[in-house]
């Protein structure tokens, strides 16, 4: 629950010292000093309203806090995704409960509102805020009209409206307030999306109150489904309220994260953009979800995938994009916004992604994984459906000799990856069981002879009879990360000699402290500058991997030393660097899924 703190002398907070908030179609991150540094709305993948976490002079924000010297506290409302900021003056105790009321999730809906309560919960508290917008990443100017306790931004392309129960003073196209509160007193500030079609009836303390108690309730009843009872309950359920939060209602998309460019190492190139569905990781997330019994979220990924994707004409890059815009779209150009710094100098600010075009074959065994769970632990699905898993299927059989890009989207040309080989054999394999179970039509000759033809290829060139593991790369002797899949894809038995010599050098080399890296840059160049941390999901895949191999205490111990790199939250950005510090887009679906599927077989497994 404790603040970390910023580095002396930084404009910027840690991105640790986030706490996140949506209505399941964007997010607020807010700070642990009361700041909203990124918005975009009306969508993840919006330009940003308030975006100072990318440039803390031109980015934008939403400051409020207590204007006398205090400690502060964050914690989310038991259950919910509604965060609450304390702050610990001399004189008083208060506190910002900030949430986003979650309209009608079937579908688009034009109003927008991001609510910010202040409580003086003790003694007497005098709080300031400003509220500073910056539209369209800080490139589009506005304008600023205020009336009594309104005020309304207007730019080009958005208008948002802020209505409050407090006086507020202009300061050129910002607005200002400071208040005082007694105890048991309070204020509402409300901003709002300003449409055509919907009235803004403003936010008294009464609407606030019971749009507070709403918010509440939708989470909770949201976490009632929820099937685990067992350890780690709380970090689980974190995780399972966080993917939700990454999920775009309309469609059923899963974002990767809900920002961008959130660097990877301070003052590094590798700053990317989150803000879309990769086919990988919601797929994966599909998994995790599906374990705690939230079918309806695979359902609407199994219909996002129906609606918004269609099979291209495969050529050589597959019948499928590696990721999409959340509403489906499949043109994701990447530009870098030169005007703004990025987050402590981390230039450039990246949006869109070039790695769109890339081909990576291992989205097919992840994508035909989270159908075949689906089918098996949610509802059957529809003959059409199978149709398109049978085209999938089929183009996979046709393709999976070939290198590619990989996992881990490298930008130094193709290659031989064993992970990517694997996930084929996963994708062709798990369509087999369906057709089996399920008495399907399908070509089960050929796609067993392709299967196997996976199988003894990796054995074969995967395998590093010198350093005794599966490799990065066919050929080579470079170790990688994502192989920790392999026994958890049921690929290799978790006990086979061959795997356990692998886990062995995976530890010795990859592994510090618990934490994994990928692998290493300077001996597999991936195209790009400077090193970078550790990633969170490979040491969640070590834990599993560990568990699945009987070594219990040390996945035990591997376990807890990894939920104390969580930030206060129990939230993790996607990697961890040197000293414990969060790095890259925040919060990473990625970490999240893994750390769920970790929990649930670890917990399971101890019995």
């Amino acid at each position: 629950m404790t603040q970390s703190g910023s580095p002396a002398g930084s404009r910027y907070l840690p991105i640790a010292d986030h706490g996140l908030i949506g209505d399941l179609r964007t997010v607020a991150l807010v700070g642990t000093n009361g700041t909203i540094d990124w918005y975009c709305c009306p969508r993840f993948d919006a330009p940003s309203v308030f975006g100072s976490i990318l440039d803390a002079d031109r980015g934008g924000s939403f400051e409020l806090a207590a204007c006398v010297p205090s400690r502060t506290k964050q914690f989310y409302f038991p259950d919910t995704n509604v965060l609450i900021t304390r702050f610990y003056a001399p004189d008083g105790v208060g506190e910002i409960q900030d949430f986003m009321p979650v309209e009608d999730a079937s579908r688009e809906v034009d109003r927008h509102r991001l609510i910010r309560r202040v409580l003086c919960v003790r003694g007497s508290l005098p709080f300031r805020a400003r509220v500073a917008p910056r539209f369209a990443y800080g490139t589009e100017s506005h304008t600023l009209s205020v009336e009594g306790h309104r005020a309304v931004f207007e730019a080009p392309s958005l208008s948002l409206a802020l209505t409050t129960s407090v006086p507020i003073e202009i300061d050129g196209t910002d607005v200002w307030s400071e208040f005082k509160l007694l105890e048991g007193e309070s204020a509402v500030f409300a901003l709002d999306r300003v449409c055509e079609d919907v009235e803004i009836k403003g936010c008294p303390l009464a609407e606030a109150e019971h749009q507070f108690a709403a918010t509440v309730q939708f989470w909770r009843n949201w976490l009632s489904s929820s099937r685990y009872r067992g350890r780690w309950r709380e970090m689980v359920h974190r995780s399972a309220l966080t993917l939700k939060l990454l999920t775009y209602a309309p469609t059923g998309g899963i974002v990767a994260a809900p920002t961008t460019s959130l660097p990877e190492r301070i003052g590094g190139e590798r700053n990317w953009d989150y803000r879309y569905v990769w086919i990988r990781d919601a797929a994966f997330c599909v998994y995790s979800l599906l374990r705690l019994g939230f079918v309806s979220e695979a359902e609407a990924f199994i219909d996002f995938l129906a609606t918004n994707v269609t099979l291209c004409d495969a050529g050589t890059v597959g019948p499928l994009q590696i990721m999409y815009g959340i509403d489906g779209r499949r043109d994701l150009p990447e530009r870098e916004l030169g005007h703004l710094e990025g987050y402590e100098g981390s230039g450039p600010v990246r949006t869109g992604n070039g790695a769109v075009d890339q081909l990576q074959l291992d989205i097919y065994g992840a994508l035909i994984d989270s159908i075949y769970l689906y089918d098996k632990w949610g509802r059957p699905i529809s003959s059409d459906r199978w149709d398109q898993v049978c085209l999938i299927v089929d183009w996979v059989c046709e393709n999976w000799d070939q290198p590619d890009e990989g996992i881990w989207e490298t930008r130094g040309g193709r290659k031989n990856f064993v992970y990517s080989r694997l996930m084929c054999w996963v994708a062709i394999e798990r369509a087999i069981r369906m057709a089996l179970r399920r008495g399907l039509p399908a070509e089960l000759e050929r796609w067993r002879e392709a299967r196997d033809a996976v199988y003894r290829q990796i054995m074969r060139r995967g395998w590093c009879p010198t350093m005794r593991a599966f490799v990065q790369h066919y050929d080579e002797d470079v170790l990688d990360a994502a192989v920790l899949m392999m026994p958890l894809t049921m690929f290799v038995s978790p006990t086979d000699p061959k795997w356990l010599s692998t886990l062995d050098a995976l530890g010795r080399q990859l592994v510090s402290d618990s934490l994994v890296y990928r692998y290493d840059p300077l001996a597999s160049p991936d195209g790009l500058r400077g090193d970078e941390g550790t990633f969170s999901i490979c040491s969640f895949w070590y834990v599993e991997a560990l568990t699945r191999a009987g070594q219990l205490d040390e996945a035990r111990l591997a376990f807890e030393k990894m939920l104390t790199y969580a930030n206060h939250l129990g939230l993790y950005a996607e990697q961890i660097g040197h000293t414990g510090e969060q790095l890259g887009n925040f919060p990473q679906a990625f970490t999240h899924l893994a750390l769920i599927s970790a929990a649930f077989n670890l917990d399971r497994t101890l019995g």
